[in-house]
């Protein structure tokens, strides 16, 4: 069971929207926050982030070629030739479509850096809290054989913005799509065994990983503390502290949160009725799934799925009017 997938698929509100960014130099764009999580990778040149709306202060980050930059809430920020540079707003009259996606351009016609900059469709309302414990920003440099997955995907993406051919309409957007796996994965590989905390500690625990695992691929099985913990090799009790330390929560109250999460995915992606959904969930009847569910969600499922229905997703190619 891919926890990793898993996780983010039960955030996941819609595709990715990306444009590309061409500045020479003086340049400088202000981006606005976004629904979501916030992305660019620099695909040729050099340039600066300049961090605005982080929840602690950052200092201004250089960037190179190969570069990736993923920002958990899609805060706001200045792109930039250099810190000093000002900054302008972007503009509709910027974004010049072209395939496979549209650019942006700006500034003189000093050096030229190019970048794909976007945004992940992510629900920040009711965050996974493996995303929840990620840092605002994660800087990612694919240079000297780092990251060669991750490297490798960035190529791929760099060939098909340079070179379209039949096919890079299809093929940019699942580039894009499978970047932020290899993203976080990449993030979560670079944590010290010995040192890491949390989300990057419990997926590779000897005790609660197991015991994520299992609540993850049977969510609807009567779960308990001590049938988890005897999946661990643990006591009732050791387990239990071990779980709340590493996951942030109690395994009784992460089983819930799964279960409702899966629920909730299965209204907004299928047309199975209540009584199937509580079924795969781990809850005797629609009346309990219903209680439970308005509990977590503040609605009942009937009306989160129509809610859900009626929403519209932006396009790729609006990310400029969208991202406003």
């Amino acid at each position: 069971m891919d926890i990793l997938t898993e996780a983010l698929g039960s955030m996941r509100t819609g595709r990715p929207s990306s444009v590309r960014t061409h500045g020479r130099a003086p340049w400088g764009l202000r981006l606005p926050r976004v629904a979501g999580a916030g992305f660019h990778v620099v695909l040729h040149g050099t340039c600066w982030l300049i961090p605005l709306g982080a929840t602690a202060p950052l200092e201004p980050i250089a960037l190179e070629p190969g570069d990736v930059i993923f920002m958990r809430d899609g805060f706001d920020h200045i792109l930039a030739d250099d810190p000093a540079t000002p900054a302008e707003e972007e503009r509709p009259e910027q974004y010049c479509p072209g395939s496979p996606l549209g650019t942006v351009s700006l500034g003189g016609d000093g050096p030229a850096t190019s970048l794909l900059c976007g945004h992940y469709r992510l629900d920040q309302g009711r965050p996974h809290p493996l995303v929840r414990q990620l840092p605002d920003v994660i800087h990612l440099a694919t240079r000297h054989g780092r990251h060669a997955e991750l490297c490798s995907a960035v190529g791929l993406l760099r060939a098909e913005l340079e070179n379209p051919r039949i096919g890079s309409a299809g093929i940019v957007p699942v580039l894009i799509d499978s970047l932020l796996l290899y993203i976080l994965r990449a993030w979560l590989e670079e944590q010290p065994p010995a040192t890491a905390k949390g989300w990057a500690a419990a997926l590779g625990d000897s005790a609660v990983a197991p015991a994520l695992t299992a609540i993850h691929q049977d969510p609807a099985a009567p779960w308990t503390v001590e049938s988890l913990a005897a999946r661990a090799g643990l006591s009732r009790a050791a387990f239990a502290r071990r779980f709340t330390a590493l996951v942030g929560e109690p395994p009784m109250a992460y089983l819930t949160r799964w279960r409702m999460t899966t629920a909730a995915k299965l209204l907004r992606e299928s047309a199975a009725p209540l009584t199937a959904v509580a079924a795969r969930t781990g809850y005797g009847s629609e009346y309990a799934l219903a209680k439970a569910f308005k509990r977590e969600y503040g609605q009942a499922p009937g009306r989160y799925r129509r809610l859900g229905r009626a929403s519209d997703e932006p396009s790729a190619a609006a990310l400029l009017t969208h991202r406003r």
